[in-house]
Parts: structure tokens; C-alpha cells; sequence
């Protein structure tokens, strides 16, 4: 075989690899797990860390590939999902399902390893996800609030990783991530409207881009920049923010409400995904100012 067929079969593989697990979210996921870990961890443990990437990106990886197996013939009716490797005969459904699998059991072994409570959590996360979430997509809005549960599993999961327990501290993790997840996944909703609605997807919460819809997505903006300031009042355990952090995570947290309130002023698609773009930023952001704060305080 020529060296330069070779090397194109190479990127093939790579590209329906990284395009079946979805790479970008799933390396966000990973950097949220990681954030995790060092908020609980009292010293660093990279053995512990990297195992807690690989496994983390094979369970997210596989939840991926389980939900584009489910949805292959809707995503083939979605401009944005159309050249996905399934729906594109780039790879087939035996291939894929066998992908999924290993990388199921590849995951679940690795986050056991570090702890069974961890590998526990990761294969509700997959399960929730694919089991509940992803056929609940096409029959009801609450697949959101179902969706939310495995979503804002990784930030707690880190922390679960360096403790090997689930307490106060995971649990106002999971919190924040889970009503993080409603702005975020809302306004993804609203500028993707028209091509959801191509595969039948049920993803805003009254099914209308209107002023109900973005008088929720205010509301949970303020939710989630609430929730993100519990740990400034020290009644999270060992999880704490400084007066400075807090001041920080308050600002972003206006930055956020201020592009959700924008969505309600303009209802465009250009202001939704603004706000989707400034959810992200918000979040990483988040993250990071925990991490920094813990480390310098």
C-alpha cells in the first residue's frame, strides 16, 4: 500500500474517531473533571489525574457514540449533523456500536481504579444519558432537565476522584453545573431552532423562541451565579471561595445575566448565541477562579 494511502486512511480513522466521541466537548468535559480534582485533592496525584482524563473521555466518548447510533437517521436530517461518520457512511453501526463498547468498558475500568464511587458515578452518567436523555430529546422538553444530571456529573466526579467521597463539596459542584446547563443548552436550542426542528428535537422549554422562554434562561442565569456563591459563605465544607473569588465569580455572573437579558430584549439568534458563547466562557472561567483561589488562598 502506498505510503500516501496509507497516511489517508490514517486521518480517516483519527477524523471519524474524534468526530464519533465528539473532541471538543468531551475534552471540555475532561477539563471540568480535572477542576474537580483539584479543588478536592489535598496533594496531586498525577497518576490519579491522568487516569481520571482517559476515563473521563472514554465515558463521555462513549455516551457520544451510543446517542449518534440512536439518532443516526434524525441526524442525517440536520445540516449541522448530516456529516457526522454514521449518517455520512463514513462509518457503520457495527463499527460504531463496537467503538462505544470498548470505550465503555475501557472507562468504567480505568475511573474503578481510581475509586469504585467514581466508575460508579461515570456509568450513571452514561446510562442517564443514553438510556434517558437522548430518546426523551424527541418527545418532551424536560429531556433538558433529565439531560442536566449526566451533564453536571464531571465537576463533581473530580472531586470524587481525589476523595473517594461524595459530600457537601460534590454535591454544590453538581449544582452548579447542573443549572449552568439550562442557559447554556437553552439558547443552543433557540439559534438552532429551524434545524432541531428538522429531526423533531423538543429543546427550548415551552417550545418557543419567545419571551417565556428567555424570562427561564434569566432565571436560571441568576440560579446558577447564586448557587456559584454558596462557598463564599463557608457552608460548603472544604470547598470555600475568598472574598476576592467571589467578587471575580459575582462579575462573570453579571456578565452572563447580561447577555440573558439581552436574548429577552432582542429574541435573535445572534443574541442566543452569544450568550451560549459567554455560558462557556462563564463556566471555564468558573472553574479556573475555583482552582487559582484554592491554590493561593
Amino acid at each position: 500500500m502506498p505510503a500516501t494511502k496509507s497516511y489517508t486512511i490514517q486521518q480517516s480513522v483519527v477524523k471519524n474517531f474524534t468526530d464519533i466521541t465528539k473532541i471538543r466537548l468531551s475534552i471540555s468535559v475532561v477539563f471540568s473533571s480535572v477542576a474537580g480534582y483539584l479543588l478536592g485533592a489535598t496533594t496531586i496525584d498525577f497518576f490519579i489525574l491522568f487516569l481520571l482524563c482517559v476515563g473521563g473521555y472514554c465515558m463521555v466518548g462513549a455516551s457520544n457514540v451510543y446517542n449518534q447510533i440512536i439518532e443516526r437517521d434524525l441526524d442525517g436530517l440536520m445540516n449541522r449533523t448530516k456529516d457526522r461518520p454514521i449518517p455520512s457512511g463514513r462509518m457503520n453501526v457495527r463499527s460504531a456500536f463496537a467503538l462505544g463498547t470498548f470505550l465503555t468498558v475501557i472507562g468504567i475500568v480505568v475511573l474503578y481504579i481510581i475509586n469504585p464511587k467514581t466508575a460508579m458515578f461515570g456509568a450513571i452518567s452514561i446510562f442517564m444519558y443514553v438510556s434517558l436523555y437522548t430518546p426523551l430529546k424527541t418527545k418532551t422538553p424536560l429531556s433538558v432537565f433529565v439531560g442536566a444530571f449526566p451533564g453536571a456529573i464531571p465537576f463533581m466526579l473530580g472531586w470524587v476522584a481525589a476523595t473517594d467521597d461524595f459530600g457537601i463539596e460534590a454535591g454544590t459542584l453538581f449544582m452548579i453545573q447542573f443549572f449552568w446547563q439550562f442557559p447554556h443548552f437553552w439558547a443552543i436550542g433557540w439559534f438552532l431552532f429551524e434545524d432541531y426542528k428538522k429531526g423533531g428535537f423538543f429543546m427550548l422549554p415551552n417550545g418557543k423562541r419567545n419571551k417565556g422562554t428567555a424570562i427561564q434562561v434569566i432565571l436560571y442565569c441568576i440560579w446558577t451565579v447564586l448557587v456559584s456563591l454558596i462557598p463564599a459563605f463557608h457552608v460548603t465544607g472544604s470547598l470555600k471561595l475568598s472574598p476576592v473569588a467571589a467578587i471575580l465569580i459575582g462579575g462573570i455572573g453579571v456578565w452572563l445575566v447580561y447577555y440573558a437579558v439581552r436574548l429577552i430584549q432582542q429574541k435573535t439568534d445572534k443574541a442566543a448565541k452569544q450568550l451560549m458563547l459567554v455560558s462557556v466562557s462563564y463556566i471555564t472561567l468558573l472553574q479556573i477562579i475555583y482552582v487559582v483561589d484554592k491554590f493561593i488562598r
